[in-house]
């Protein structure tokens, strides 16, 4: 399909307006259908919807059309949308009633068809959006674009949300989105910049965001053709967000065919995704964000963490999480399913592509491969702090406040040495908790768990001194004074729990159990 083919954004209005009339939103199919069938849509199960959409209203033609990818007869789609305006545009086209997803009772009556998957997206103070991608791509991840072509454009995937939920969302006057796909990022963005560019190396991706942005009724973005930060040249931004093509994949001649461009970057190992961070320094305001998904190589004899320290560019303050960890048989086979390679019924091609991925990994020495995310924030420090960490326990999304927090947070640690700490009053955050362990009927805890409910979810275990300490931390006195306190309930010498105690502060403020208070 070439870009000239999509619908033009000029009437996205009208149709915005009938989608809504119909209650062609989150709320409304989770009315509709129930929980357990739209939860099956992000499975790419459609049966269930089916199923729940047997009736004849607007919404149960709606869903047919754009979520199940059936036909239905003009007379329900005219009753529905602005028919003719669909037509024209090319939202609809006429097709023929096609046996379960068509309305076979009108015998033969002429039918509709979407050309692009449309699918209700929810924003996060409530607005009603819609994501525009190709048919049957809405759900990113294994087997979301299976037999598609190079150019494919995905919907709304697990990466994607991922990733609009890391993101600081302060006003800010300029974002870049960049490898924009169907323009998710571009359409949170919307809401708290000023002026927001999208770019993308796939045209066709360009022109399904600038419909994604018209039909969800946001402001239009700057939409730029390019690869990395090569369409903005030297601009910089407040902000930047990127879900790049960060699959490490083979780049033979032998493997073209099951390369995708929204996935695929072209080089080789992880050198797209450093690329990417190391390059996004020059192109952030002073104070400004960079938010990324991405894969890293683990190589025979050298650290992860020590590679993508290496990445961090100059005057940057960086904090990377690893979220998942997959050997690399693991990793070419989710990929060589997401390009509908596995199952074909070619076991000789399929063997082929999964041995060039082996070889690729075994010449670069990649045992292994880490998924996860890095947070860059442009400092201009010359003590950057960069906070490389393993985490594949469950978290709790939105985490862009707690991303925020984090540098705030590093910043005061880089300007306050132990006598600042111990002058320092702090409180304990208000979603910790402290659980003790120990067998039932003791006198005293084997140990005690100090443990966050919201954000990352950690848990750190504290000494009874630990322990006492975060109890008591409420903001009235300083540091020092509630260890003097301790070390007599405790009958230690002050000054040595003094010395002792700082770094203990210092973890526990750094993994956010305690906020500095303000002078």
């Amino acid at each position: 399909m070439s870009t000239t083919s999509l619908p033009a954004p000029d009437r996205a209005d009208r149709l915005r307006e009938a989608l809504l009339a119909a209650e062609f939103t989150v709320d409304g199919l989770l009315d509709l259908l129930g929980a357990p069938a739209y939860a099956a849509l992000a499975r790419s199960e459609t049966v269930p919807a089916l199923r729940a959409t047997r009736g004849a209203s607007r919404l149960d033609t709606l869903v047919r059309l754009f979520l199940l990818q059936g036909t239905v007869t003009v007379e329900r789609a005219r009753a529905a949308l602005p028919l003719d305006e669909a037509l024209g545009d090319g939202w609809l086209v006429p097709a023929e009633p096609d046996g379960a997803a068509s309305e076979a009772d009108l015998d033969g009556a002429d039918a509709v068809r979407a050309t692009l998957d449309v699918r209700p997206y929810g924003g996060p103070d409530g607005e009603d959006w819609f994501i525009v991608s190709d048919l049957g791509c809405a759900v990113g991840g294994a087997a979301g674009a299976s037999g598609r072509g190079e150019g494919v454009v995905l919907g709304v995937g697990g990466a994607s949300t991922t990733l609009a939920g890391l993101t600081v969302r302060t006003r800010v006057g300029s974002v870049l989105d960049l490898g924009t796909g169907s323009g998710i990022q571009a359409l949170h963005a919307s809401q708290h910049a000023a002026r927001v560019t999208a770019t993308d190396l796939n045209p066709r991706a360009l022109a399904f965001a600038r419909l994604t942005l018209a039909l969800s009724g946001a402001p239009a973005a700057e939409l730029l053709t390019g690869s990395l930060f090569e369409p903005v040249g030297d601009t910089a931004y407040d902000l930047i967000v990127s879900n790049p093509p960060f699959v490490i994949s083979p780049a033979g001649p032998d493997t073209a065919g099951a390369r995708r461009t929204y996935r695929d970057g072209g080089m080789a190992g992880d050198d797209l995704c450093r690329t990417l961070v190391q390059q996004a320094g020059a192109h952030l305001t002073e104070g400004g964000f960079a938010h990324f998904l991405a894969n890293w190589e683990h190589v025979e004899g050298e650290e992860w963490q020590d590679r993508l320290r290496s990445w961090v560019p100059r005057g940057c303050d960086a904090w990377i999480v690893q979220r998942e960890v997959q050997d690399v048989t693991q990793y070419a086979e989710l990929w060589l399913r997401d390009s509908g390679e596995h199952g074909t019924g070619d076991p000789e091609r399929y063997a082929g592509l999964y041995d060039a991925w082996l070889d690729e990994f075994d010449a670069r020495k990649t045992r292994a491969v880490g998924f996860g995310w890095i947070t860059l924030r442009k400092t201009g420090t010359g003590r950057p702090s960069v906070v490389v960490e393993d985490w594949p326990h469950p978290v709790e999304q939105p985490l862009g406040e707690t991303v925020r927090a984090h540098f705030d947070r590093q910043d005061y640690l880089r300007t306050h040495d132990d006598a600042a700490l111990l002058a320092g009053r702090f409180t304990l955050a208000s979603e910790v908790v402290q659980e003790q362990v120990g067998v039932p009927g003791a006198e005293d805890p084997e140990h005690v768990v100090l443990r966050q409910h919201r954000g990352m979810r950690r848990a750190t275990e504290v000494d009874t001194v630990g322990a006492g300490f975060a109890g008591v931390c409420d903001g009235t006195l300083t540091a020092g004074r509630i260890l003097d306190a301790i070390a007599q309930l405790v009958e230690e010498d002050p000054v040595a729990l003094r010395d002792r105690t700082p770094e203990s502060i210092r973890l526990l403020v750094e993994e956010g159990y305690l906020e500095p208070v303000g002078d």
